[in-house]
């Protein structure tokens, strides 16, 4: 953690919605004119696409049917922590982009599949904002949890996530549900293994629940909407946390729990922004003091 040159870090599988995360703190940055550096955490896998087909066929030989992007090995994680410490100290580091389809191709210069070069961060950044799979790692080897100064899960109910990924992998990348289906069993150790303990670590996790029927993820014809949804906010520590405030702006909230509280879904963007605007500007505040 660092008071001059603080982090935030949103953590979620794939198909959890920490893109949408990421577009409600686009605008507090926005509103109160902070300079954020963001980094992907698709960015920090060890493989391009062809390198990760070939490691899956190989681990496959070997007998290892559970590797996967979620794996710890799978991914640079310590050249992570070491972005984290670097920006945390010097308000310095670099990153890079990982180019999943034609578009970003175009926008970027490089083949699908494949990374940028490294490149270094802009110079007079505010904060830096990261949004991936592992940005609350505590492990034998990394500690990513220690270095970030908010930490945010995004945790939809496993059949929710499974429906978005599957919808989103269709649509986006040409997937077919089978293909997303393989992943989806593929990833399933990694996921209770590497991704799960990080929610313990974070600060304010945020569960999407349907109150449809999503009994079947595999051959749901939408996604549940907002509305068809609830959101249940979770706070590590309740302390200095406004619940009253806050079940008085949301309509139709309430609390569930001393350190939890329910709202509709539609309401998740005024949530975040409710309670994650006073946190960026105190931490901003206190680097710019620092």
């Amino acid at each position: 953690m660092s008071k001059k040159h603080p982090i935030i870090s949103v953590t979620g599988s794939s198909g959890a919605g920490t893109t949408t995360v990421k577009s409600t703190f686009d605008q507090i940055f926005r509103r109160e004119g902070i300079t954020a550096v963001s980094i992907e955490g698709d960015a920090f896998h060890r493989y391009d696409r062809a390198a990760m087909k070939a490691e899956l066929a190989q681990r496959k030989a070997a007998g290892d049917d559970t590797f996967s992007h979620f794996s710890y090995d799978a991914n640079e994680l310590e050249k992570l922590e070491d972005v984290f410490r670097t920006y945390g100290a010097t308000g310095k580091g670099e990153t890079r982009h990982y180019v999943h389809d034609a578009a970003e191709a175009e926008r970027w210069g490089t083949p699908p599949g494949t990374f940028t070069e490294w490149a270094p961060f802009p110079d007079g950044s505010d904060l830096l904002f990261y949004e991936g799979l592992h940005g609350a790692v505590a492990n034998d080897s990394v500690n990513l949890a220690r270095h970030a100064d908010l930490k945010i899960g995004v945790v939809p109910v496993i059949n929710l996530e499974w429906i978005q990924k599957i919808h989103r992998d269709k649509a986006q990348r040409g997937y077919s549900t089978e293909a997303v289906t393989d992943t989806i069993l593929r990833r399933m150790h990694a996921y209770v293994h590497c991704i799960c303990p990080q929610f313990v670590e974070t600060d304010v996790n945020f569960q999407r629940v349907p109150v449809v029927d999503t009994s079947n993820p595999f051959i749901a014809r939408w996604i549940p909407t907002a509305d068809e949804s609830l959101v249940v906010i979770r706070f590590r520590s309740p302390r200095g946390i406004d619940f009253p405030y806050l079940t008085s702006m949301i309509h139709g909230s309430w609390m569930s729990r001393a350190n939890s509280i329910v709202i509709p879904g539609g309401k998740m963007d005024l949530a975040m922004q409710l309670i994650f605007t006073p946190m960026v500007i105190r931490l901003v505040s206190e680097s710019r003091r620092a």
